[in-house]
């Protein structure tokens, strides 16, 4: 195949540009999926899981952090201490209350 870029405008030459962009990057993916799908294949074949093998069992998730302090005007509105300080916090401690305040 022999394409002769000097032959090409400018808007063809950018279209062709997103096009190889596009098929490098779906063949680096299912040459991928293929390895892991070979991986996994000999794993079964061997009686094993492949995240058994590589120590893995996928994205770990952290438990969820327990609530430290809670909203005086409605006990339901809790928070952690972790993250972003809700309004309620906030405008708690403008009004002159300190954490130790609004702990739960």
């Amino acid at each position: 195949m022999s394409i002769d870029l000097n032959e090409m405008s400018l808007r063809d030459l950018k279209e062709l540009q997103s096009r190889v962009t596009k098929a490098i990057l779906t063949f680096e993916d299912r040459k991928k999926r293929e390895a892991l799908a070979e991986l996994e294949e000999i794993a079964r074949s061997k009686g094993f899981s492949l995240a058994e093998l590589t120590g893995t069992s996928g994205p770990k998730k952290r438990a969820p952090a327990t609530a430290k302090y809670a909203n005086p005007a409605n006990s339901a509105e809790t928070w952690s201490g972790r993250g972003r300080k809700p309004r309620w916090f906030d405008a708690a401690l403008k009004s002159g209350k300190s954490p130790s305040d609004l702990a739960i």
